[in-house]
């Protein structure tokens, strides 16, 4: 009996002594998982860190700028292009020196290029440029919308993400008409956050309300393409479309325009032969009574 209880004592010990030993190897590889995904969170959370500082923001200053471009076409030598820039009132708060450093800077390309400003009520700005052909307009629009001087000490104290801006026109001189075909390619990809293949993570939308808009005295077509941006409100003589920011925006369309040359040359025309046949009635009815002879 004796021998019995002994027996069992030592199973009892041998067992305790089984689970130690399987605690004291199984703890370190728990504490060893843990700290791998706690090394793994924060990781992640650096690398994500911007974007929530941004997604922050932009809860704060939703809808904070409204940046509309127009076109207007009065006839081929006339017409002018316009942007009409809202700041909100959270924005001049939040970054105000930035803001009216950018203003600053507009208000002096818009005078290099002949152009004038109008201060408007809620601090909206309004810059207009006159253009007087469509070479005229691509020039200005381009230089206008150019990228900042590194090495100009007025731009060194703004920050920008890069824009790329691309506006060309090209004109087809017919009789009467004139056809113009308008491309414009907005690249405002380094707006948004993007991962690393390439997928847009988190989009300024919110931050930033783009529009272009072209009015033309007989309208316009947008070209119908898969890499083309279609007009978010067409009517007969304006197309308005919606930039999305973070995006590759292209806007491709074609319009007619009258010839004013072609149409003055035709008048003179009519004007001659008209003259010609007041003064000399008979001379105009005497071929065909002379081919009939």
């Amino acid at each position: 009996m004796l021998n019995g209880r002994k027996l069992s004592f030592l199973r009892l010990k041998s067992m305790t002594r089984t689970t130690v030993a399987a605690r004291h190897q199984t703890t370190p590889r728990h504490y060893v998982l843990l700290h791998q995904v706690g090394r793994n969170l924060k990781y992640a959370f650096e690398r994500s860190r911007h974007l929530w500082l941004i997604l922050l923001v932009s809860l704060l200053l939703s809808g904070c700028v409204r940046y509309d471009v127009g076109v207007r076409f009065d006839s081929p030598n006339r017409g002018e292009f316009t942007q009409h820039i809202q700041l909100e009132e959270r924005l001049q708060r939040f970054s105000g020196s930035t803001a009216q450093q950018w203003l600053t800077l507009i208000e002096q390309r818009s005078q290099r290029l002949g152009g004038r400003i109008d201060r408007l009520p809620n601090h909206d700005l309004l810059v207009t440029i006159p253009f007087t052909s469509s070479g005229d307009l691509q020039t200005k629009f381009n230089q206008f919308f150019s990228p900042l001087e590194e090495n100009n000490a007025a731009t060194a104290a703004i920050t920008l993400p890069p824009i790329a801006s691309r506006f060309t026109l090209s004109t087809s001189n017919l009789l009467l008409v004139e056809r113009n075909h308008l491309r414009y390619e907005l690249d405002l990809r380094s707006l948004g956050v993007r991962s690393s293949s390439g997928g847009l993570l988190l989009s300024p939308a919110s931050l930033i309300d783009l529009e272009f808009r072209l009015q033309t005295p007989w309208g316009a077509k947008s070209i119908s393409s898969a890499n083309i941006n279609q007009p978010a409100i067409s009517s007969a003589k304006t197309l308005i479309w919606q930039l999305l920011p973070g995006e590759l925006n292209h806007l491709e369309v074609v319009f007619w325009l009258p010839n004013p040359l072609g149409i003055g040359t035709l008048a003179i025309v009519l004007f001659v032969l008209i003259g010609r046949f007041l003064k000399y009635p008979r001379s105009i009815t005497a071929v065909p009574d002379a081919v009939l002879d």
